[in-house]
């Protein structure tokens, strides 16, 4: 991955949780945030 895709792709993730943020009150993010938990839990418990 060069500088220009790594400088691209932290755009499109930062514009992601700013639009988010702006219009949706970061539900998505704290979807995914709890999805995320759960699925370590999830493997821990097959660990």
């Amino acid at each position: 991955m060069n500088n220009a895709t790594a400088a691209i792709l932290a755009l499109l993730l930062v514009s992601f949780f700013g639009a988010d943020w702006l219009f949706n009150d970061a539900e998505i993010v704290t979807f995914l945030g709890k999805r995320l938990i759960e699925l370590t839990e999830y493997l821990a418990f097959w660990r």
